[in-house]
């Protein structure tokens, strides 16, 4: 006869594995759905090979290993260029960044969410490269990968590769290799050799407002493109002259001009994100929050025969 207390322990056991509740079950990518499955993602330094800006696929190297990936962006993935918002066209062949990556109905990853430029990466993070050793007669620099003080350290030994069309930057200006010192910390845009795992900066930035001066740039390409182009969003629902749209998050300096009333244009838009068709006048009926996202109501001057449910759109704020 079994003792007491193993008999216990066995039902314990079974009774605990019993009462543990079932998984979760992990969100999928869906069409006209903002939806990142963060249960199930990777995120994977590599340098852009193409970019097909009608199709908004592209291809990328896994530097780890040299896989060639294919991959498909999803139309509210984030592309974070020179540290903020940006857009396809922003990125350059060649250049090494983070791509987010996710599965489709075939468990294959293909989904794309995000591309983080490695400025993006850095200036969060609240990291730098603190140069150790520097070799003047061939421009390398051997570093160590941390945060301002030290107090944190990702990897102990980083060596970036400065060439011909590497452009150092000093107080916003243009500087020189020889500007460049033991203890500086700095932070760069790089790009890879085709093959291995490659540092070769662009651009090194010595300062901190060097880099937010790029920063900066960017952020007034954008906001001037999303002026133009107008904020991009998914149709929840088309019903008569009632449209309703999940807005990226992209279209921010639009979105933050919308209030119940606002007078707004509005145009179904296909793959690549442009218009198909002619905008036509509405105004904001409501808004409101769809996850992270701003969802609004809008009541169209004409029917909304070209929307269609799971689609996409684009949206101007009226001019005063």
């Amino acid at each position: 006869m079994k003792p007491f207390f193993a008999i216990l322990s066995v039902f314990v056991i079974v009774g605990f594995a019993a009462d543990t509740p079932p998984a979760k079950p992990i969100p999928v990518i869906t069409p006209g759905k903002v939806i990142i499955p963060f249960e199930k993602m990777r995120r994977i330094w590599g340098e852009l090979i193409s970019i097909d800006l009608a199709t908004r696929t592209g291809k990328f190297r896994n530097e780890s290993n040299d896989e060639v990936v294919s991959f498909t962006v999803m139309p509210y993935a984030e592309l974070l260029h020179h540290a903020t918002l940006g857009d396809l066209q922003d990125f350059r062949v060649g250049e090494r960044a983070i791509f987010r990556m996710h599965v489709n109905e075939k468990e294959e990853w293909v989904w794309l969410t995000y591309i983080q430029d490695e400025m993006n990466m850095m200036n969060g993070h609240k990291e730098y490269f603190h140069v150790d050793v520097i070799d003047a007669t061939i421009g390398k620099l051997t570093c160590k990968w941390a945060n301002a003080d030290l107090s944190f350290i990702r990897e102990l030994v980083i060596t970036l590769e400065t060439d011909k069309d590497t452009h150092i930057w000093k107080a916003g200006q243009p500087a020189k290799f020889s500007d460049i010192k033991i203890g500086d910390k700095l932070r760069t845009k790089t790009h890879g050799t085709g093959s291995g795992k490659h540092r070769v900066p662009w651009e090194v930035f010595l300062d901190d407002d060097s880099l937010l001066k790029f920063q900066t740039e960017q952020k007034a390409v954008h906001a001037q493109r999303i002026l133009d182009e107008g904020a991009p969003g998914y149709v929840d629902e088309s019903s008569g002259t009632k449209l309703v749209l999940t807005l990226f998050n992209e279209g921010a300096e639009q979105i933050k001009h919308l209030k119940q009333g606002t007078s707004v244009r509005v145009a179904a838009a296909g793959v690549d994100r442009k218009p198909t068709a002619d905008p036509i006048s509405a105004k904001v009926n409501l808004l409101g929050k769809n996850g992270r996202q701003t969802q609004v109501t809008l009541e169209l001057a004409a029917p909304a025969e070209k929307f269609q449910a799971s689609g996409l759109a684009r949206l101007w704020v009226a001019q005063p």
